[in-house]
């Protein structure tokens, strides 16, 4: 009744609102973009957060009925993986549970296992997707900040960690670093750059006056994006509106485009240069990267003596995170942990 030749045509034409369904599935969108609900909700978050830290220096603090607060460190876990060294860091956040909050960003996309430690019970915050090389991570850790600010006043400072991160040493030691040894002028720990080879072509992957006038190329920063900030740069973060709009602007060359890596020293640079160390706390080993990744430790590699490489530093302070480790490096990890890491 019908011939071959028509009968393909038809069904192939039938098909063509079915490929236009599903597409999206079959061929995922190559970078992950930020909706425009999605930075409605986050300003909405940044907007009381900001306004729930106007008298953090008055009133919000005494509100928790008690003469003499301690202030504690938020922990700000970036994962799109399970958190595989939650073992570790439970052992790391014992007995110290008036000096800490944790935060989890953990991508809903990612089928990610709640772990079992106590203190990371209740700890997931309400997230996006994420992307390496993309807005997404900034807005992550903005949406981690300002969270940890909007929940806790005490909330001192902010260290943004990966799942792939371990603490180098005790809690204690951690503590007193950060809070005894610099007051009563607190400084942020990130790492501020300028002068590296690849920094041209990374200013202009969105265009070469993509970023102007707001960020000429000498205002250009590129750091780590694993730091510790205090509590007035994590406000910064979040109330930045005007250099936001620069870096979430989709790259042009996508080679050279890691906005994560680049926005928080850029504003931070801009904003209190005096106020940051210019370094960071988190050891990272580029020396033998993979496709743009650190190097990566394995189980056979764990010892009492990388620990302590790992802390060396050309700075007036140890470092006091590193990545990044395998996952199955846990239990050696785990059978030097009392004797080497937290042993200070």
């Amino acid at each position: 009744m019908f011939n071959t030749p028509f009968v393909i045509s038809f069904a192939l034409l039938l098909s063509f609102p079915l490929l236009f369904l599903f597409a999206p599935q079959i061929f995922p969108p190559k970078h992950v973009e930020i909706s425009i609900p999605d930075e409605l909700d986050d300003l909405a978050l940044f907007r009381r957060a900001t306004l729930a830290s106007i008298d953090v220096n008055g009133g919000a603090i005494s509100r928790l009925g008690t003469t003499n607060p301690r202030m504690k460190i938020a922990f700000l876990f970036l994962t799109n993986t399970d958190l595989h060294f939650a073992p570790l860091w439970d052992q790391f956040f014992a007995n110290h549970d008036d000096l800490f909050n944790i935060y989890i960003h953990a991508d809903p996309s990612s089928k990610i296992t709640p772990p079992r430690g106590r203190v990371f019970k209740g700890r997931f915050i309400a997230s996006k997707r994420t992307q390496r090389a993309s807005p997404t991570l900034i807005s992550a850790a903005r949406r981690l900040m300002a969270t940890a600010l909007l929940d806790d006043p005490l909330n001192s400072y902010f260290a943004l960690v990966s799942q792939h991160c371990i603490p180098l040493h005790s809690f204690n030691f951690i503590y007193n670093s950060l809070f005894r040894s610099q007051f009563p002028e607190y400084r942020s720990f990130i790492q501020i750059l300028s002068n590296e080879s690849y920094m041209w072509d990374r200013y202009v992957a969105r265009g070469e006056s993509a970023m102007l006038p707001e960020v000429p190329f000498d205002r250009f920063r590129f750091g780590s994006q694993f730091f510790v900030l205090t509590r007035r740069h994590a406000l910064v973060v979040i109330r930045d509106r005007r250099l936001w709009r620069k870096f979430r602007m989709t790259c042009l060359n996508e080679d050279s485009c890691y906005p994560e890596e680049h926005y928080f020293p850029t504003l931070l640079s801009m904003e209190d240069p005096q106020g940051c160390t210019q370094y960071t706390l988190t050891r990272v080993n580029w020396t033998e990267s993979v496709d743009g990744h650190p190097r990566t430790y394995f189980p056979a590699e764990i010892s009492w003596e990388l620990i302590y490489k790992l802390r060396e530093s050309n700075s007036t302070y140890s470092h006091m995170f590193a990545r990044k480790f395998s996952p199955d490096c846990l239990k050696p990890l785990m059978d030097i942990a009392d004797k080497v890491i937290f042993r200070d």
